[in-house]
């Protein structure tokens, strides 16, 4: 069975893009998109450099559109589920047919600006660290008044809070964490710093009229499969500043019997996960459109069809 995932803010790089772009129909559809929600994706995804990319604003829908486009690239894909890590379930929740492609750039677009205003408040931002007992990890970040944003499993936690905390986390790691690694973002997200967001998201999210999913979507507020479009649109209003559970998420991919995930452009950071927590699984992240055949293969050996 086969599992299809979207990355969340951090994966993209300078010039991802350029390459997909040389893909028949592939900057058409980026530039349509582009004037849907008024943001130039070509600029951002090829000629950007790495602060202009990290605009929440600007980095939320790049990577959702990044991610459609690359999925179209593969052909007919038939998953047995499909879940994204944080911004990535908008990517995700387009796959199950959930949301078209222009209302989910849209509502992106909207929750990329939201988010960036509710960073603006307080200086804020997140750090992953490597290594620990989680239990042991949570309680340490509690204690210094950060929170668990991302519990991704596999040894990682994303630790969200102010600049502050953050500079004490690094002086006073949990025991057994052996790295903590700053992440290219530019706010405390899935924290209560970011609870003006979800007003402003809920609020455009009432125009819009999801469909049920036509195959399994897992959840990051709890890793459980969603049956409704109504309850997959509520949770990604809510997510926003409620911790990313990719650990439960992983777990719910063990019980459906996966067995193999392929993750969207810019891939790499949830295979990197699975490949530890998930022993067994066949795993492909697509980078580039030379990744495409592998992934055209392993599609076919494990598809649900």
């Amino acid at each position: 069975m086969l599992v299809l995932v979207a990355p969340g803010q951090g994966a993209q790089t300078p010039g991802f893009l350029t390459p997909w772009l040389d893909l028949p129909g592939a900057a058409d559809r980026i530039a349509a998109w582009s004037d849907a929600i008024g943001l130039d994706l070509a600029h951002y995804g090829t000629q950007a450099d790495a602060d202009a990319i990290r605009d929440t604003a600007v980095a939320q829908p790049l990577l959702v559109a990044a991610g459609l486009m690359s999925a179209t690239a593969l052909g007919e894909v038939a998953p047995g589920a499909v879940a994204g890590h944080s911004v990535g379930e908008f990517t995700a929740a387009t796959f199950a047919g959930v949301l078209t492609e222009t209302d989910a750039l849209r509502l992106v677009r909207g929750r990329g600006l939201a988010m960036a205003e509710a960073a603006a408040i307080t200086r804020t931002g997140m750090s992953a660290l490597l290594g620990g007992d989680p239990a042991t990890t949570v309680a340490h970040l509690e204690k210094l008044g950060l929170t668990p944003a991302n519990v991704n499993g596999a040894g990682q936690i994303v630790a969200a809070g102010t600049l502050e905390e953050l500079a004490a986390l690094e002086a006073d790691k949990p025991e057994g964490v052996r790295r903590v690694v700053p992440l290219k973002v530019a706010g405390a997200f899935h924290t209560r710093h970011m609870a003006p967001a979800v007003e402003a998201l809920a609020e455009a999210a009432e125009e819009l009229t999801p469909a049920d999913p036509k195959v399994t979507y897992v959840s990051n507020k709890d890793g459980q499969a969603v049956a409704t479009g109504a309850d997959v649109l509520g949770r990604l209003v809510g997510q926003v500043a409620n911790p990313v559970r990719w650990d439960l998420c992983m777990e719910t991919f063990k019980e459906l019997g996966v067995t193999a995930l392929v993750e969207v452009c810019p891939g790499g950071t949830l295979t990197g996960l699975a490949k530890r927590a998930l022993p067994g699984v066949r795993t492909l992240a697509l980078k580039t459109p030379d990744d495409l055949g592998a992934a055209r293969e392993l599609i076919a050996e494990h598809s649900a069809a």
